[in-house]
C-alpha cells in the first residue's frame, strides 16, 4: 500500500535540529522545506491500486531520494548511505538524526514500479509543472535542440562472442533450445567457457571458427518457427538471427551454401556490439568522437539553461539521427507555441526537419550543412544556378539543363571541352547531380543564414546550450543501466534534478501559494 508521510516531526529530525546549516538555495534546502508540496502523496498512489500490505517508502521521501540520487549520480548502495549517514540527505528527505535508509534494492524495486505505469515519468513531468507555474520561459521564443553521447554500461564484443554468446542465449531461454543445440549445434562446445582455443593470428583457423558457429546458429534457426515464440524466447532468436547476420559474409569463391563464412570486410549499418545490452551502438558524433553507447537528445530555452523535451536513443539506426530526433522532440515540446527560432548546428540541416520547422511556423536558425565538392576546391552545388519555376539547372559555364522528375541533371557531352571542367568534374562523360527532394528549401535556407544575422545570434545563444549539456553529463557520461527504457528514465531522471537546480539558481520561491522566480 502506498505509504505516507508522518507530518509530525520526531524529536531528533534533522532539519528541525540542523536545517539553517542546509546552504540556502540549495536543492537539499528546498526539499527540506517543500519536498511534500513537489512530491505529494497523491503522486504515486495509482502505484499502490491494492491499499494493502505494508505501507511503501512515502512519495515525498522517494521523489527526494530519486531527484538527489540522479542530481549526484550515486550508486543505489552509495545513495542509501548518503540517506544513513549524511544530515543533508536526511534534512532533505525528512529523516531523523538515528533513521537508517531503506534497503538499496529498494530503488530497483520503485524504478520498475515507475517503468510499468501509465506515466513513468512523473517526477519529471512535477518539476516541469513548477517550470509552467514560475512563468520563467513566458515569452521566451527561442529554443536550441542538441545531443550528446553517453558511454554505455558494457563492454564491447567481438564476432565470435556475439556469436557464442547468442547460441546460449537460445539454449537458455527458447524452449527445448538446450536440446537442439546438443543435437543441431555440434561445431563447437558451447558449455566451454573463456576464449575458443585457437591460433588467433590464424586467418585459416579464424573462418574455420566462424563457419562453424554460423553453420551451428542458422542450424538452430531453422529448427524453430518463431511464429510459435514469444517474450524472452522470441527475443533470443531474433537475437541469434542479427548476429548471424550482422558481421559475416560468405568466404571467397562461395555462396554460403557450402558452410564456408568469413568476418565481413565492412561494418553493418545500426552494428549491434553486444548481446548483453542489444540498444547499444557504435556511436559518432563528430569524425574524431567516436564512442560505444547512447545518444541523448534535448530541447533548450538558451536564456534559462532549461531544458523543455528529451529523449534517448539508440546510437545509430531509426529515429536516432539528431534532425529526426530534433524534430520528434520540438513537436512534444509542450511549451513552444507556434513561431519560435530553433538554433542548432549543421547536424539538424536536413531538408525533411527545414520543411517541418517551417510547417510548424517556426524559424531556423540552423548552421547550414557545409556542401560537398566533387573536386577539392572545385563547385559547390551553390555555383550552380537553379530555376524552380522552368525546373533548370545551370552550370558555372552557363550550360542550362532540365531537372527530371526524380531530380536528376545531366550535363553529359556538354562538359566536352569546357574550360572550367577540371573545377567541376573528373568524369569521363560529363557532370551528374542528384538534387535533394527539398532542394529549393535547403538553399534558401543557406542564403538566408549568409544574408541574416544568423552567426550573430547562434555565437550568442550556444555558450548556454554547452553549458546546459555540461551540467547533464557532469560525471555522469557513463550510464548505469542497459537499454533503452531504463537509461532514457535515468536520463529523464537526471535533467528533472539539473532543471531544479537551475530553477533555483534562478531565483525559484512560493509566494501565496505559488510558485514564483524571485
Amino acid at each position: 500500500m502506498q505509504g505516507r508521510e508522518d507530518a509530525q516531526r520526531g524529536y531528533l529530525d534533522v532539519e528541525a535540529l540542523a536545517g539553517e546549516l542546509l546552504a540556502p538555495g540549495s536543492v537539499f534546502a528546498f526539499l527540506a522545506a517543500d519536498r511534500g508540496r513537489l512530491f505529494p502523496d497523491s503522486m504515486m498512489e495509482d502505484l499502490f491500486p491494492s491499499h494493502r500490505g505494508r505501507p511503501s517508502v512515502p512519495a515525498p521521501v522517494i521523489g527526494s531520494v530519486l531527484v538527489l540520487q540522479a542530481l549526484l549520480g550515486l550508486s543505489d548502495r552509495e545513495t542509501a548511505e548518503a540517506l544513513t549517514y549524511d544530515l543533508r540527505w536526511k534534512a532533505a528527505c525528512g529523516y531523523g538524526l538515528t533513521d537508517t535508509a531503506f534497503h538499496p534494492s529498494t530503488l530497483t524495486y520503485w524504478r520498475r514500479r515507475l517503468a510499468a505505469s501509465k506515466n513513468p515519468h512523473r517526477i519529471m513531468e512535477a518539476i516541469a509543472e513548477v517550470v509552467a507555474e514560475t512563468g520563467v520561459l513566458k515569452g521566451k521564443r527561442r529554443r536550441a535542440v542538441d545531443s550528446t553521447v553517453l558511454d554505455d554500461a558494457v563492454a564491447r564484443q567481438d564476432t565470435i562472442t556475439q556469436l557464442i554468446a547468442g547460441i546460449r542465449r537460445f539454449g537458455r531461454d527458447v524452449p527445448g533450445g538446450q536440446d537442439l543445440i546438443t543435437t543441431q549445434a555440434t561445431g563447437y562446445d558451447y558449455t566451454r567457457t573463456g576464449k575458443p582455443d585457437i591460433a588467433w593470428d590464424d586467418r585459416d583457423a579464424k573462418d574455420g571458427l566462424i563457419s562453424a558457429l554460423v553453420t551451428d546458429a542458422m542450424a538452430l534457426l531453422a529448427a524453430v518457427d518463431p511464429e510459435t515464440l514469444d517474450g524472452r524466447a522470441a527475443d533470443a532468436y531474433a537475437l541469434l538471427a542479427l548476429v548471424a547476420g550482422q558481421d559475416v559474409e560468405p568466404a571467397e569463391d562461395s555462396d554460403g551454401t557450402d558452410g564456408r563464412w568469413r568476418i565481413a570486410r565492412k561494418v553493418a549499418p545500426d552494428r549491434m556490439i553486444s548481446t548483453v545490452d542489444p540498444d547499444t551502438r557504435h556511436a559518432h558524433k563528430t569524425r574524431e568522437d567516436r564512442r560505444d553507447g547512447y545518444k541523448a537528445h534535448i530541447v533548450i530555452e538558451p536564456d534559462t539553461g532549461l531544458v523543455t523535451a528529451a529523449a534517448l536513443t539508440k546510437a545509430a539506426g531509426e529515429g536516432a539521427t539528431d534532425a529526426e530526433a530534433g524534430a520528434m522532440l520540438l513537436e512534444l515540446d509542450q511549451t513552444i507555441t507556434t513561431g519560435v527560432q530553433v538554433l542548432a548546428d549543421s547536424a539538424y540541416g536536413t531538408g525533411e526537419l527545414l520543411r517541418t520547422l517551417a510547417a510548424a511556423g517556426h524559424t531556423a536558425l540552423i548552421k547550414p550543412k557545409p556542401l560537398a565538392r566533387a573536386i577539392e576546391g572545385g563547385f559547390t552545388i551553390d555555383d550552380f544556378t537553379y530555376d524552380h519555376q522552368a525546373g533548370t539547372l545551370t552550370c558555372p559555364n552557363g550550360l542550362v539543363r532540365a531537372i527530371t522528375a526524380k531530380g536528376y541533371v545531366t550535363f553529359g557531352a556538354g562538359c566536352t571541352g569546357c574550360p572550367l571542367k577540371s573545377r567541376c568534374t573528373t568524369a569521363a562523360r560529363g557532370r551528374k547531380i542528384e538534387l535533394h527532394p527539398e532542394h529549393a528549401l535547403m538553399r534558401e535556407h543557406r542564403t538566408a543564414a549568409q544574408e541574416n544575422s544568423f552567426q550573430a545570434d547562434y555565437t550568442r545563444h550556444r555558450p548556454m546550450v554547452e553549458r546546459s549539456i555540461a551540467w547533464l553529463v557532469k560525471d555522469n557520461r557513463r550510464l548505469r543501466y542497459r537499454g533503452t527504457t531504463k537509461n532514457q528514465a535515468w536520463w529523464q531522471l537526471r535533467i528533472a534534478a539539473v532543471n531544479l537546480k537551475r530553477l533555483l539558481k534562478l531565483g525559484l520561491t512560493s509566494e501565496q501559494g505559488s510558485w514564483a522566480i524571485a
